[in-house]
């Protein structure tokens, strides 16, 4: 308990401090009678006027029941800086909405304040930066361990930049202006996405939430932001039809005129505009033609193993295929099936009794029924699941990569069938050797028949061929065709913030989190009173051992040391002076002596006196 007391005299202080130097500062040189109180004008921040969710020690632990992020403010109802900030506090409350929750937890409550407080390295707790002071808990933690400490500016934008981004992980939406849009955005995002963009007046950052949900439609859609300026509306009128800003426009298919939606508060984010939010995007986030991939197939109903878009219940069902390279042509003919594919729309929701002449009766019927689809298909992405389906021999023209200056997009109808009778038990045979392991695969439940369209490219001749096929299949008892088809390839690698990168992004956080807390342990540690002593005590022992070290005598040297020494010494004068072979250099016995080198026979040594010498 004596712990807590010392919490709130440092927090208190703390809270105080810029009131404190104020009045130093206001009253400098003045006497104590001339100082005016109050100092500090009462605060009125009362909780009762706002909607905060206020935890207790008593309900701490529910509240993590949750699998949300928590969002924690340590406050006290005296501190002026807790007022200010309340407002603040609020708006990101507003703006957490749908993404992590958000708590408050009072000063007075010394038993968890306590808890959520910094431990210095003599166990007292404090705030190192005072209060307020917010405290975070990633998706799945509720224990102290995991705690992130937030200590940048108590701004709306920072607050919530930090746990979007380092919290939650989600994507920022960058900005663009319209010299960099179509070469940075619109030429660099994939054929198969949607094109998402914003456009703001304010140039504020994407809320959590639309970066939430940015993630969660990366496969279906790419986003971007830009700053309306009324010196450039004549650009993105041209560009995109836009009149005015705050707006969000869609771009599908090459050729299809943006969807735009007005008069959204896109930076108030709320219950009624995230779910307004979410239903544009579950509206839009497939081209007005879909394209056939890995994530799309099971929904578009154009899947072997067995979904319909029809339910569980329909036998036989149809997915009309329009394959081939991006190029021209292929934009041509998508927008030729997207004119067939609204012309059933239009006639499968007006069908009646006098409609069963009509030749786009079986088809206009099959869309209603959802029984018909209309994808498109990469050739080149897709070019194993191309070729199955295809199955000529001029498919280079339509699918793999681009051989020659030749793209043909190809139009077919896969008609699939669920074979009824067949047993739903299924006797599992173990592979006999490891080869047969590897090879094995079992067909695809649903059968799957091709027809090719070999006619002219019009709509009316288009639904002509598809209602044929369509009525010649369900009349006809064709045999079943089970095979293996190949697997559609995903065309996105995992970002860095998916799934499969969470435990290389977790693990830098762990580093960067474990650096940090390294580097605040040091500075709280430097500033305990106990440090001066220690290093005190740290120097008298290291001065004691260098003076016993040098008190000792220095031993004599033994004979067998010097010994060995010299004859050291000996043997590397004999290697010094021993003559090298170099194969380069002439050989002595063959150079004649020099006059210095032998001593002449009369020769007499000449020795001089000192006298001699001297002179």
């Amino acid at each position: 308990m004596f712990f807590v007391y010392i919490l709130i005299d440092q927090v208190m202080f703390l809270s105080l401090q810029h009131v404190i130097n104020q009045a130093t500062e206001q009253y400098a040189g003045a006497t104590v009678s001339e100082i005016k109180s109050p100092l500090m004008e009462p605060n009125s921040f009362d909780l009762a006027e706002h909607t905060f969710n206020v935890i207790n020690s008593e309900n701490f632990l529910s509240q993590f029941d949750s699998t949300k992020a928590w969002l924690i403010q340590v406050f006290s109802f005296g501190s002026n800086r807790c007022a200010n900030f309340s407002n603040n506090w609020k708006h990101i409350v507003t703006l957490l909405d749908g993404v992590a929750n958000s708590g408050m937890v009072e000063l007075g409550d010394v038993r968890l304040a306590a808890y959520l407080a910094e431990k210095k390295p003599s166990g007292h707790p404090f705030f190192k930066n005072g209060l307020p002071t917010l405290l975070a808990f990633p998706p799945g933690c509720s224990s102290s361990r995991c705690l992130h400490r937030y200590g940048g500016q108590l701004s709306v934008d920072a607050i919530t930049d930090w746990l979007a981004t380092s919290i939650l992980g989600l994507p920022r939406i960058l900005y663009y202006s319209k010299e960099s849009m179509v070469q940075n955005f619109l030429a660099k995002s994939k054929p198969h996405k949607v094109r998402v963009i914003f456009f703001s007046r304010s140039g504020e950052r994407a809320t959590p939430f639309i970066r939430q949900a940015a993630k969660y439609y990366w496969t279906y859609a790419a986003f971007a932001f830009a700053r309306w300026d009324e010196g450039d509306s004549s650009l993105w009128w041209n560009m995109f039809g836009v009149e005015s800003a705050p707006a969000i426009v869609i771009l599908k298919d090459p050729g299809v005129k943006p969807t735009i939606y007005y008069g959204m508060c896109l930076y108030l984010a709320g219950s009624i505009n995230n779910s307004m939010f979410i239903d544009i995007m579950e509206n839009n986030k497939y081209h007005v033609l879909p394209q056939l991939r890995s994530v799309t197939s099971m929904e578009l109903g154009c899947d072997a193993q067995g979904y319909s878009r029809a339910g569980s219940e329909m036998r036989i069902w149809y997915c009309v295929i329009l394959a081939g390279r991006l190029s021209q042509e292929l934009n041509k003919m998508r927008e030729t099936i997207r004119r067939v594919q609204e012309t059933l729309n239009n006639n499968g929701g007006e069908l009646n009794a006098l409609d069963q002449d009509s030749l786009s009766t079986p088809a206009a019927l099959a869309v209603k029924q959802k029984r018909l689809t209309f994808t498109w298909l990469d050739g080149e992405a897709q070019q194993k699941y191309c070729f199955f389906h295809v199955n000529s021999e001029d498919s280079y023209e339509t699918c793999g990569t681009r051989r020659a200056m030749i793209d043909v997009p190809r139009l077919l109808i896969v008609r699939y069938e669920r074979n009824e009778t067949e047993d739903e038990v299924k006797i599992e045979r173990q592979p006999r050797n490891m080869f047969e392991a590897l090879h094995h695969s079992e067909p695809d439940p649903a059968s799957q028949l091709v027809a090719k369209y070999n006619g002219p490219d019009e709509s009316t001749e288009i639904i002509s061929w598809i209602s044929r096929t369509i009525e010649d299949g369900d009349s006809r008892n064709l045999p079943p065709f089970r095979t293996k088809c190949p697997e559609l390839v995903p065309e996105d690698s995992d970002p860095l913030w998916q799934a499969g990168s969470e435990k290389i992004i977790s693990s830098s956080k762990d580093l960067k989190y474990k650096i940090t807390s390294f580097i605040n342990q040091m500075h709280n540690q430097l500033g305990d009173p106990r440090i001066g002593p220690v290093l005190l005590l740290v120097a008298l022992m290291l001065c004691g051992r260098t003076w016993l070290q040098r008190s000792q005598p220095t031993p004599k040297n033994e004979p067998n040391t010097s010994n060995e020494s010299s004859d050291k010494d000996k043997f590397r004068q004999n290697r010094e002076t021993r003559p090298r072979n170099n194969p380069t250099r002439p050989r002595n016995d063959l150079i004649p002596p020099s006059i210095t080198d032998v001593e002449p026979k009369d020769a007499q040594q000449v020795q001089f006196s000192g006298s001699d010498s001297d002179n």
